[in-house]
């Protein structure tokens, strides 16, 4: 691909995978947000909770001057506090979308364009048709609250696997009937390339099934077939480690079928999100990691042929 990626998508980084330190809400919020405002290579950011009113005005602040693009990950607050959307039990069910309308006011307060969540954990068979009703009550409910607020909400999807978050939500043509029993406008699918082989799914499979509903993506790695590897199940460790299932082939193939379903497209007025979702492991260098996913994307968008 000769043309700029700039042209049909705004390149995006998850900071509080890239500065795990960050994903409970403390840590170094502002140094790690401001490394990732001052780098040009990004068009949007997605940040998560910040539990000092302070420390999130400042930030409010530094990115209202950097230009980018801010998405909140509610992901973060679910799975710290064990928060379902999709629990039968209804104080606990209440509970978490307490919780992620708390995460929609700060999302506002931040001026984001959308937050993003998970379903929660999986069940048995026999009560995954409940429990996805639950689930569909608590999407519709927080879509509504977030559209008040003129957000937009994702539900990310995530592996159904004993090795990982085992989520509810889940297989790809399940999350889109889900969305479309949620059937609001201001509510779409988030779906992971990381996530993509634990969920036993090609770029294809995933893509043709989500591509009515898709809103947002993020781009990654995963360690499958190893279990007593580090980065084991769903911890989004850098592209092309040996162990791992995603390099630049695979990224190629997903760019590819982004733009046969049309989610890439030159005729876009606003080009949609492709956000990096990387993990540094134990002795590696958040910054260096994130230069290396980049190297790896401006290798698979080179050698793509739309």
């Amino acid at each position: 691909m000769n043309e700029s990626y700039q042209k049909y998508l705004k390149l995006g980084i998850v900071q509080f995978m890239a500065f795990p330190a960050t994903m409970k809400g403390e840590g170094p919020i502002l140094e790690s947000v401001h490394t990732i405002a001052a780098d040009p290579a990004y068009q949007a950011i997605e940040i998560t909770w910040i539990k000092d009113d302070a420390t999130r005005a400042k930030a409010t602040e530094l990115l209202a001057s950097s230009g980018l693009a801010v998405y909140y990950g509610a992901q973060p607050r679910l799975l710290s506090q064990k928060l379902s959307l999709c629990e039968l039990d209804e104080v606990h069910r209440k509970s978490a979308v307490k919780e992620i309308k708390a995460a929609i006011d700060e999302a506002a307060q931040m001026k984001a364009l959308g937050l993003a969540v998970l379903s929660g954990r999986d069940c048995a068979a026999s009560q995954r048709a409940a429990a996805t009703a639950k689930l569909v009550e608590s999407l519709q409910e927080l879509a509504d609250y977030a559209g008040e607020r003129q957000l937009k909400l994702t539900l990310e999807t995530f592996d159904r696997a004993d090795y990982a978050k085992n989520c509810l939500v889940g297989p790809t043509p399940e999350a889109s009937k889900l969305a479309d029993a949620v059937a609001r406008d201001n509510f779409g699918l988030m779906l992971d390339l990381s996530h993509m082989p634990l969920l036993d799914e090609t770029a294809e499979q995933m893509l043709s099934a989500g591509k009515k509903h898709l809103r947002h993506v993020h781009i990654g790695n995963c360690v499958k077939r190893h279990a007593k590897h580090a980065a084991y199940g769903d911890e989004h460790p850098r592209f092309g480690i040996p162990e791992g299932e995603n390099g630049v082939a695979e990224l190629k193939t997903f760019l590819a079928e982004l733009f046969r379903i049309g989610y890439l497209s030159a005729s876009k007025t606003t080009p949609p999100v492709v956000s990096f979702e990387v993990k540094p492991m134990a002795g590696e260098d958040p910054v260096v990691v994130m230069a290396h996913g980049k190297r790896i994307f401006n290798q698979a968008w080179a050698e793509l042929t739309i």
